[in-house]
């Protein structure tokens, strides 16, 4: 039997701070790339290939790198670090989005929690072992978000589908984590 490890608050807090400056740099170096690849489709399709498609795959596989490396954690504790990196990595782009490009604040208040939710997600995969299955639902959920906001008000019905689903998934999925180490 494994001794199973719970981190402390200071490595709680090195998680949410990874979240800022792993997964950011990460997302935005491999962004650049993307954009690339979509140059050659008109304008309207390249943004929505840019940002509807490739962000997502990037994003929640860059929010949920630092936890690839994780072991003898329980099931519960590795969800929680995921939570903790996509909730730094979703506070940075609020502010990003707030200060920088001018977005409505209330706008992107539910984004913060978006990306916790979705990397909690992913965190539960690479807890069960499941990763592609449970990536790709974040994936989904994320390429559902963006691609709503593509059409302004439909926003509210697609963004906030995808919004509610993900916090739906990612309180469900913590309902299943064990606090047993994971083998």
């Amino acid at each position: 039997m494994i001794d199973h490890y719970k981190p402390d608050l200071r490595e709680k807090l090195f998680f949410f701070i990874s979240g800022i400056i792993i997964s950011v740099p990460f997302t935005f170096f491999f962004g650049q790339f993307t954009d690339y690849l979509c140059i050659v489709l008109p304008l309207l399709f390249a943004s929505i290939c840019s940002t509807a498609v490739f962000t997502p795959l990037i994003e929640e596989f860059a929010k949920a790198y630092p936890l690839f490396y994780r072991h003898c954690e329980t099931e519960r504790s590795l969800f929680t670090l995921g939570f903790l990196v996509g909730l730094g990595f979703g506070i940075s782009e609020f502010f990003v989005y707030v200060l920088v490009l001018g977005a409505p604040f209330l706008l992107r208040l539910p984004a913060i929690f978006f990306h916790a939710a979705s990397t909690s997600i992913v965190a539960y995969g690479i807890a069960r072992k499941k990763i592609l299955p449970f990536y790709l639902l974040a994936v989904f959920l994320h390429f559902l978000n963006n691609f709503s906001a593509f059409y302004g008000l439909f926003w509210f019905v697609g963004g906030g589908l995808a919004l509610i689903l993900t916090y739906y998934f990612s309180w469900r999925l913590y309902k299943h984590t064990s606090e047993e180490a994971i083998e």
